[in-house]
Formats: structure tokens, sequence, C-alpha cells
């Protein structure tokens, strides 16, 4: 450096310069569209827990810890739905407004609403906005990603409307009013969201509603367009044909069918004189990260909270408001088990699967499987009292942000409530992001000599 400044002097503004760009090239690097992404979710459970800890937020009568709204703008930002306060008889309503607001942050996700703003207020969309919408909403290419943000706004602001008039028509029934329109509008917001929250009071949810037959189909049609995923539901509406839809939506749309009957049939059995028909197809609904219950889940049998983890743990679709593994996911592992079984290409709908694909739905497996246990033996350290399989509803239902409880969430120790919180956190930005967006290094260019072990 000394030779070359000899020969050709440089300026001390210009050395300025230089160590500024290498500063930014530097952080540009560090800072990845994974890792702003999880500091933005974090930064906005921050915020909405400093909002809800507020005076105005909390009723008169309300006893809302500093825990308790941490863990409610996790929940919240998180679209969970798990709750140690109820949020009608602590909150006001400009707390109910807040939980609202994080709601649809967190069901958009973080990134489509930075950039939704910037596409209202007119600004340019940069590369880094885009690759950071890129891994917010699981695409594979930047191409056309504007685009598909603004259907996805666009689609959004539909079934919500749609939904919010809906469930208005049912409420107004019973409430007056206005409080019929704040109803309507934080249930639709809840339902497409999978967030599975409600403003009925004395944690009820919807079992008030439980034969309502309007209510339980617009709910339900909300949480499955919800969880389908935003790619999906455009392509539905421009192709209008099984046939001609790409193969991710293929294989979506047919684990959603297959999940919903194979679940309500499940429900109906296991629980037989407990539940309706109706109740059975909005248990196999909401159990896929919803959270909404019109059947009290305490009341059900251990076969029937096993299919409830079960569902849970497999949840919505990639690029929805959802959690868990993912349909996708799941169909995959049957697929390349299949293949494994009978020596044949791991192939679905005339199309063979990629072995990078197989290999992250076995890594994602892993991984849930390992935090599910993780936290469940934690949590049975620091909670005896509980029954296992009460606290293993409790653990996937955060890890798949679904929201539903047999009922131990407000009871559990404030250690068991700190794991929730971190789980649904992680289940929120996905454990494949969580585990990979921390890894910096390039893969090695050689390749280590090939020798078998033994398995089975």
């Amino acid at each position: 450096m000394g030779k070359l400044e000899s020969k050709f002097p440089v300026s001390q503004e210009t050395k300025g310069i230089m160590k500024m760009s290498m500063m930014k090239l530097r952080l540009s690097k560090q800072f990845t569209p994974g890792r702003i992404i999880a500091l933005g979710f974090a930064g906005v459970i921050l915020l909405g827990t400093l909002l809800l800890i507020l005076p105005i937020s909390i009723q008169p009568w309300g006893h809302v810890s500093f825990l308790d709204a941490l863990f409610t703008s996790t929940s919240s930002v998180c679209v969970t739905g798990l709750l140690t306060v109820d949020i009608a008889d602590n909150f006001t309503v400009f707390g109910r407004i807040v939980v609202a607001f994080l709601i649809q942050i967190g069901g958009l996700g973080i990134s489509s609403i930075g950039v939704g703003v910037m596409l209202l207020t007119g600004k340019r969309i940069g590369l880094k906005e885009r690759s950071m919408v890129r891994e917010g909403m699981n695409q594979s290419s930047s191409k056309g990603l504007v685009r598909l943000l603004k259907a996805v706004l666009r689609m959004t602001f539909l079934f919500e409307g749609i939904g919010a008039l809906l469930s208005f028509i049912v409420f107004i029934q019973d409430f007056p009013f206005w409080k019929a329109v704040q109803l309507s509008l934080f249930h639709t917001v809840a339902s497409f969201n999978n967030a599975g929250m409600d403003l009925l009071g004395g944690g009820t949810n919807l079992i008030p509603y439980k034969d309502n037959i309007l209510l339980n189909l617009v709910t339900s049609g909300l949480i499955i367009f919800g969880g389908l995923g935003f790619f999906v539901i455009r392509e539905m509406f421009q192709k209008h044909s099984f046939r001609k839809l790409s193969l991710h939506s293929k294989v979506v749309l047919f684990m959603t069918a297959l999940l919903l009957v194979a679940g309500t049939l499940m429900f109906k059995l296991t629980e037989r004189g407990n539940i309706t028909w109706l109740g059975a197809f909005f248990t196999s609904t909401t159990a896929r990260t919803a959270g909404f219950s019109t059947f009290p889940l305490s009341g059900f049998s251990t076969a029937g909270l096993f299919i409830v983890v079960i569902l849970m743990l497999i949840g919505t679709s990639p690029g929805s408001t959802g959690g868990g593994i993912k349909t996708t996911t799941v169909f995959v592992l049957c697929k390349s088990a299949f293949s494994t079984a009978t020596n044949r290409y791991c192939q679905a709908f005339r199309r063979k699967l990629p072995n990078d694909v197989i290999s992250k739905a076995f890594f994602l497996t892993m991984i849930a499987g390992i935090l599910v246990a993780v936290d469940v033996t934690i949590i049975c350290l620091f909670d005896p009292q509980f029954r296992l399989v009460d606290i293993l509803v409790e653990v996937v239902s955060a890890f798949s942000t679904t929201g539903l409880s047999t009922g131990i969430t407000a009871d559990l120790s404030t250690v068991s409530q700190c794991v929730l919180i971190a789980t649904m956190y992680i289940g929120r930005l996905g454990p494949l992001t969580v585990a990979t967006m921390w890894v910096m290094k390039r893969p090695p260019n050689f390749h280590y000599a090939e020798e078998s072990v033994i398995i089975g």
C-alpha cells in the first residue's frame, strides 16, 4: 500500500471515502436479508411490548405484567394465539388496535410491510429490498417480486374485507353496532393471518358460536386461504385449471384437501359424541396453525389431542401466514420414503423432485423435532404438575404458531413462558432460516473420499 501511495498519491478525503466504502461492504455482508428480517421481527415485538404495557392500553381493572405484554406481543407478531391474559378482559380499545396491527404485520411479514409502504410513497424498490421480500416470502427468484407483493396486498385487503362483512352479519345479532364492527374487523384479521385471537372475553374463544354455520364457514375459509400461500392463490386466479398450475401449487392444494378431510374424519372418530361434524371440520381447519376453537381442547381425548399435535406440526404451506414444518415438507418426506422403498426416482405429478429439496425437508423436520423435544423437556422440569400431552400440545402450538392450548398457558412458570416466547419467534422465522442465517463461510472446494455406513 505504501509503494502504491508513493507512486500514486492519495488524498486524505479519498482515503476516508475508501474506508467508509469498506465498512459499508462489511456491514452489508453481515446484515444479510435473513438477519434483517429476524431483527425486524424482534424490533416489532419489543415495540409492541412497550405499547401494550402503557396505561392507555390496559383496562383499569386489568392485570398485565411486562412478561404478559411481551408474551402477547410475541404471540401477535408471530401470529400464534397463545395468551397468558385475555385480550378483551385486560386491554382497552387502544390495546386491541395495537394487537390487531401486530397480527397484520406478523402475517404479511416485516419485509412485505416495509416494501409496501415504499410502494405507497412512490419510492424506488432496490435490489436489497427485493432480496428481503424474496427471503420473507420464501421465493426462489427475485423475478416478478414487486408484482407479487402488490397482488399480496390486494388479496389481503380483499379477503379481509369480505370476511369482515360476513362476520358482521353474525356479530350484529348479538352486539351493538360499533362493538360488532370491532369484533368483525379483529376476527377477520386474526382469521386470515392464522392468529386465533378473539375479543369475546372470558377465554371462551369461539365456543359460543360452535353451532353458527356462517361464522364457522367464513372463519374456516379465511384460515384455509391464508394458509395456502399468496403465490398459490394468485396462480389459482390466473390459471383456472389444476393441470396448468405449478408443481408447488398442486402439492399445496392436494395436501390441504387431504389434511382437511383426514383431520375431520379422525376428530369425528376419536371424539365421537363429543363433537359435531361441523366442529370436527372446524377443528381440522384451525389445528393447522389458526388456533381458534369451538370445542375446548381440555375435553378432548388423548387420541384427539395427538391428532391435534400432528396437524399443528404439519401446519400450512410456504409463503402463507401460518407456520409448522409445512405441507410441502411432509409431501416430500412421504414421496422420498416411498421412492427409497421402491427403488425409484422421487417424483410427483410427472415431475422429478430435486435432491436438495429432499435434503432440506429432512433437515427441517430434524431441527423441528429436536427443538420440540428440548422445549418439552425443559417445561417438564419446571412444571412437572402438568401432563406430558398438555405440555406437548403447548410446545407444538408455539412452534407451529397455532395458538391452541388445553388451558395451561397462564399457569406455566416464568421460565416455561419464556421458552414458549422463544419457540414462537423461531417458529415464525422458520427453523431453517434461524439455523442457516448465521452461517457466513463458503462451502469448501474439495470433497473427502466416500465411504458407506450401515443403516437399519
